[in-house]
């Protein structure tokens, strides 16, 4: 890694130590290394293995610890200190990073200043003192009707996946792909730019997996941008996976297991089967408000 972006990882961590108790965006994060914050998510990963955001929740949760350890503090009130959204989901991230809940800790008789190794943070929870039961994620679903319609997209020539597909074909202004900004740009859009894995029927030898692209009407006659690809889609189903709203500054972490767990689905228990030649798998930009939505074609 160069030696310039070793010191931008060095800016952010000594910004993240100044501002553990505040709330970090990934914008601020971004403004203070001077990058995008696609760039700035991936030099800090090259650097240190994990996201901004994971480094971040292990140092809030060190330093919880901590805090606690000291005495005389509420388990609630080190929470809010420590920017947890609730007593309720510090205690599980504690719990689940520790394997001790934050008020046994708090207590447990060792010696003055004693803390958990951090490397316990990574710890598998087979002994953990909580109720042992995997992370759950609220997943809704629903099947929506698409018409026969166009999708524009720009296509990439080996992305299989988000980062990848940005690295190669560029970023844009506010942080997504530079094609992202020219999908923005079509008012003549059916529905809002999305992620798209491109079945084997809609990819021609020598393009990637990963696309960018936006849906607009079968009878549109517009102008195409330079660069980019038009693929006439027939009428179909679509099944849509809504995860829970979270928290964007733990986004990739929420994505990641919203991720995982549609991927376990079978749409076969209620009636459907996936059909990938119909179309595209889509993914809609995740905003932490709505949750990450992801749509598949069935029948």
């Amino acid at each position: 890694m160069p030696e310039e972006n070793k010191a931008t990882v060095a800016i952010l961590k000594q910004y993240i130590a100044s501002h553990l108790q505040e709330p970090i965006t990934a914008r601020d994060l971004a403004r203070a290394a001077g990058y995008s914050q696609y760039h700035m998510m991936r030099m800090f990963k090259e650097e240190t293995g994990q996201s901004p955001f994971e480094y971040i929740r292990q140092l809030r949760l060190t330093a919880a610890a901590h805090a606690l350890r000291g005495g005389g503090c509420k388990v609630v009130d080190v929470a809010l200190d420590f920017v947890f959204g609730s007593h309720e989901g510090f205690t599980r991230a504690f719990a689940n990073g520790f394997g001790i809940s934050p008020k046994k800790y708090a207590s447990h008789p060792m010696p003055e200043g004693w803390l958990i190794p951090r490397h316990y943070l990574n710890r598998s929870k087979l002994n953990s003192e909580v109720d042992k039961m995997d992370k759950t994620a609220v997943i809704f679903t629903q099947v929506v009707e698409r018409p026969a319609r166009k999708l524009i997209l720009k296509r990439s020539v080996n992305a299989a996946d988000y980062f990848a597909y940005c690295e190669e074909v560029g970023s844009g202004n506010e942080d997504n792909s530079a094609a992202w900004d020219i999908l923005c740009g079509i008012k003549e859009a059916l529905y809002e730019p999305v992620g798209l894995w491109l079945p084997e029927n809609m990819r021609p030898a020598g393009t990637g997996i990963y696309a960018h692209g936006v849906e607009v009407a079968a009878d549109y006659t517009g102008s195409i941008p330079e660069g980019f690809d038009v693929i006439d889609l027939a009428p179909c189903k679509l099944l849509v996976f809504q995860g829970e709203p979270y928290d964007d500054e733990f986004f990739m972490d929420a994505v990641g297991q919203c991720m995982s767990r549609i991927k376990k689905f079978n749409p076969e228990v209620y009636g459907y089967k996936y059909a990938p030649e119909l179309a595209p798998k889509m993914q809609l930009a995740p905003m932490g408000w709505r949750g990450y939505i992801e749509m598949y074609p069935v029948v």
